[in-house]
């Protein structure tokens, strides 16, 4: 499209450049600005343009466009404002999503901008704003219908009896009281969401000071506040039976047509089916659905004709006999999920770069203005930020696989290692707000047996159904996991193949060779991850071709171990390869290969070079969420989206999806149908079947199945969220009008318990999550601790000659005090502290160093000496004067956690204050003084180390 500077209204110039919302009222057939102060506020005489800006994840700015035109506003403006619609996408650089809204018959999204609701008031800019303003006038009672189960439509009607009917909800607005009448066949819903424009009115007409009444239809005289209400309209009478109305004609069933705009006038195509392929780059074409007109600009055509395009649009909706309907425009490239969904056949979007150069344009001529073009250009993408896992990560984990028809539990050791040709189950408990909060699961790897994976699915829903389903339940596929799974497990490994019986019998019965995992054999691991509380190692196909230069790789054959860097890859990912060789192969000496460097027998354990993948490989960002109401009553999954969506948007009645593509929610209500509720995950994975927002949603995207009152903080920070209304009592109308009367209590629940050390912090600081190690992938060498950490490890692995890396994961378990070392190792222990001392000394300068290493043979023991020295010094200072004098002194065999006489009655956090200064000094290695100066981080790592934590 050709960009003019004439074509741009100056009253654009800078629009879109934050999220939000602009608003321009049409004057004098020239878009002038309102002022935020009146937003929300709109005049049945006039016509608006109004601007949403979203910010997307990506970074990007999305824009979508109303023009809204009142009852009583001209057809000159009407058109003004259609004409000017289209302009103001041009100086957006065309691509916005442009929507007509009709008084009375606006769209759910627009009317989303403005919750609860808009009442336009009478009047406009052409009789000169003579309505006063609503709270300096003398109040006049109205009677409002409300329609609408996530939106609301709200009209004013004539005060009068026969405005009143069965179906709809009405308000009666009068000086002392605001009135709510629920027809007898309006949904509990329609009432809860007509009581926030109650709030509205409440707020707005009466500075927040009436009484709110609500009254059933069919409660006749017997209730005061009923008997009030009638009074009004001169006492009780029948309501007359609605007749049918136009919403009858709208839901007609319409058959799409295609017309393409030639010279102003619209061309039928005539054609069986709809495709892609039939719209042309450089038309403008007309797609007839009855209540919806879309027009499609393709990306060639100038703004002339698309203006002339939008005309003949508006000329279409005055033929005789036509339903209201509203005009959607879209540009070619920037299609909506809707528009694409009127054909039977819609390629892959392709990346639209024409758009972006037409964009680049339009800020360019701004630009010459003097303007702020921050919003028009495309800005390098935020920094990509690592997902968090917003769960507490030290809690408590037990997992099992699954056999046939049971359940087996897995030992700690072996919690985080899986097969991919088996199913498992993990409860995991952690903190909550107010209660311990459960998460069970359900994971399926590649080569599993569907028996299995239904008797997963049928033993977890029992374990939730044991926890009173309050746990929220989740659906994983192997290489589909969430970050919250992620950093439950954080070092997670799958090997091949598979040890439950249900695979060994598959494998067996249909002769196929088995694959599972040996140590003593030839093995390929894929190591990824974003840090030592998030990393992964996944065995592939020992062949090159499996390879690929943004990861790190293990190889092992029986003792002989390689490890692989790509070229992509970066020094954190190959500390991660570290780690992960301590699991897997804990005893053995690796050789590093890099990337173009490797030796023979590395490509001869592969079976010989190959070509391999070597693009980065991007990581899957977390989309914007869309929340969408579901009805599986009838069998069929039917959908309704929520736009600009809250937690108020939640009605207990029902079950609604929240689709974050990477995974999706699944949130039940509390008084949803029993039916509905049982069939929760296959909601899910209805909504996956479908598709519906045509994003290619894989089959295997996780499920989160969330009741209402247990919504974990993976899911809620997706709201502004409030507990106390998640926790309230009745249906959705009984919730809120509670609110609207009494306001609702903020209860003052204890914060989330900060992890202690140990544990696994939710949200760990990137300082912390890579051990100090030297680290060149140039050199074979051993993999190197510190010190501290050798012996350490020492005290607790089976004694072997290799220097090992840093612990595995089992140092910072899940369950701190559920293993522990053999008593015969605790003495040990005491080298293992007096060497991990050396690691809180400050960091030595490179000068320093350099003299150490050249005195190092003549101090064979240079860190034992040190940490000799220091206690020494520390004995020196001693004066005997203990932080905890006075108490019983105990045995450390009868204070240690693993104890099989333990001592009762004592302070549990505190067993070493109970120990002799003798025995403190040979666990510790220091004084009770010197330890309890240490921050209590440092104090804990010593405790656990010796079986006192």
């Amino acid at each position: 499209m050709s960009v003019s500077m004439r074509d741009l209204d100056p009253a654009f110039q800078g629009a879109g450049q934050k999220a939000g919302i602009e608003i321009w009222r049409i004057e004098n057939f020239h878009p002038v600005a309102v002022p935020k102060s009146s937003h929300g506020k709109f005049f049945t005489g006039d016509s608006y343009i109004i601007l949403k800006t979203t910010a997307l994840k990506s970074g990007a700015l999305r824009h979508d466009i109303h023009y809204w035109l009142g009852k009583d506003t001209s057809q000159d403006e009407a058109g003004t404002a259609a004409i000017k619609t289209v302009e103001l996408d041009a100086a957006l650089g065309g691509r916005a999503v442009q929507y007509r809204e009709v008084q009375g018959h606006e769209t759910e999204k627009f009317l989303s901008y403005f919750k609860p609701c808009i009442i336009p008031q009478q009047g406009g800019v052409a009789s000169g704003f003579r309505h006063a303003e609503v709270n300096e006038h003398e109040h006049e009672t109205r009677l409002y219908v409300c329609k609408g189960k996530h939106v609301v439509h709200v009209k004013e009607v004539p005060f009068a009896r026969s405005s009143l009917n069965h179906d709809d909800i009405f308000i009666l607005d009068t000086k002392s009281k605001i009135f709510q009448f629920n027809g007898s066949n309006s949904s509990i819903q329609e009432r809860a969401k007509a009581l926030e424009v109650v709030q509205y009115i409440k707020d707005t007409y009466h500075d927040g000071k009436c009484e709110v009444a609500a009254v059933d239809d069919g409660k006749l005289m017997a209730n005061a506040e009923a008997g009030e209400f009638w009074g009004f309209f001169g006492g009780f009478a029948p309501l007359p039976r609605r007749a049918a109305s136009e919403d009858g004609k709208n839901a007609e069933v319409f058959s799409a047509k295609l017309l393409c705009v030639e010279n102003g006038q619209p061309v039928p195509i005539d054609a069986d089916t709809l495709t892609r392929e039939m719209l042309q780059t450089n038309k403008c074409y007309l797609l007839d659905c009855g209540i919806e007109v879309y027009v499609w600009m393709g990306r060639n055509t100038s703004l002339e004709e698309r203006k002339s395009a939008s005309t003949v649009a508006e000329d279409l909706l005055h033929e005789p006999d036509r339903p209201k309907a509203h005009v959607i425009r879209v540009i070619e490239g920037f299609e909506t999920v809707m528009f694409r969904s009127k054909f039977d056949t819609w390629p892959q979007t392709a990346n639209v770069t024409v758009s972006e150069d037409g964009r680049g344009k339009v800020a360019a001529l701004l630009k010459r203005q003097g303007l702020n073009v921050k919003g028009l250009v495309k800005t390098d993408s935020v920094k990509d930020d690592e997902p968090q896992p917003h769960i507490d990560c030290t809690g408590n984990l037990q997992v099992w696989r699954v056999n046939g028809q049971e359940k087996t539990p897995l030992s700690s050791s072996d919690q985080s290692k899986f097969y991919s040709g088996d199913c498992y189950i993990f409860q995991y408990s952690y903190p909550g707000e107010d209660r311990e909060e459960y998460l069970v699961g359900t994971w399926f790897g590649k080569k599993s047996v569907e028996e299995e994976r239904a008797a997963a699915i049928s033993l977890a829903k029992k374990m939730v159904e044991s926890l009173k389903s309050q746990a929220v339940q989740a659906r994983v596929y192997e290489g589909k996991e969430p970050i919250q799974f992620l950093s439950i497990f954080q070092s997670f490994i799958v090997y091949k193949g598979g040890v439950s019986s249900g695979y060994r019998n598959f494998i067996t019965e249909n002769d196929i060779a088995d694959e599972t995992y040996s140590e003593d054999g030839l093995a390929l691991f894929r190591v990824q991850g974003s840090g030592p509380d998030n990393m992964q190692a996944i065995q592939v196909d020992p062949v090159a071709s499996s390879l690929n230069s943004s990861y790190c790789y293990i190889l092992h054959c029986g003792n002989t171990v390689f490890t692989w860097s790509g070229s992509l890859t970066t020094s954190e990912d190959q500390e991660l390869v570290e780690r992960q060789l301590d699991i897997i192969k804990p005893n053995v000496q690796s050789k590093p290969q890099k990337e173009g460097t490797e030796t023979e027998q590395f490509w001869d354990l592969l079976g010989g070079k190959s070509e391999y993948l070597s693009q980065k490989v991007g990581k899957e960002r977390e989309s914007d969420p869309h929340l969408f109401s579901c009805d599986f009553s009838k069998g069929d999954l039917k959908i309704t989206e929520i736009y600009s969506f809250t937690q108020d948007d939640l009605m207990t009645e029902d079950i609604f999806i929240l689709d974050c593509h990477s995974n999706i929610f699944v949130w039940v209500g509390q008084q949803a149908d029993s039916k509905s509720k049982l069939q929760a995950l296959s909601i899910g994975e209805k909504f996956l079947e479908h598709d519906f927002l045509l994003e290619k949603l894989s089959q295997e995207t996780p499920i989160f199945v969330v009741m209402e009152g247990s919504e974990p903080p993976f899911f809620t920070h997706f709201f502004t969220w409030d507990s106390a209304k998640s926790a309230m009592h009745g249906n959705s109308f009984q919730r809120k009008l509670t609110i609207l009367k009494n306001g609702v209590t903020l209860v003052d629940k204890p914060k989330r318990r900060i992890p202690t050390y140990g544990g696994r912090s939710s949200v760990p600081d990137k300082s912390q999550r890579s051990r100090s190690m030297s680290f060149s992938p140039d050199r074979v060498r051993v993999r190197g601790r510190s010190p501290a950490f050798n012996a350490l490890a020492a005290a607790f692995e089976n004694p072997n000659p290799r220097n090992l890396s840093t612990p595995p994961p089992a140092v910072t378990r899940l369950y701190p005090k559920s293993v522990t070392p053999d008593s015969a190792k605790v003495g040990s222990r005491s080298a293992a502290i007096a060497a991990l001392t050396a690691t809180f000394e400050p960091p030595r300068s490179s000068e320093d160093k350099a003299k150490s290493e050249e005195n190092f043979n003549d101090r064979p023991t240079s860190v034992s000496s040190r940490i000799e020295s220091v206690t020494i010094q520390e004995d020196v200072k001693e004066g005997e004067a203990e932080d905890d004098e006075g108490l019983p002194v105990f045995p450390y065999e009868r204070l240690k956690t693993s104890s099989t006489d333990p001592v009762s009655e004592i302070d549990v956090t505190k067993r070493e204050a109970y120990l002799s200064s003798a025995e403190f000094r040979e666990k510790f290695g220091m004084t009770k003084d010197a330890f309890y100066k240490l921050p209590k981080w440092k104090q804990n790592k010593f405790k656990m180390a010796v079986d006192l934590f």
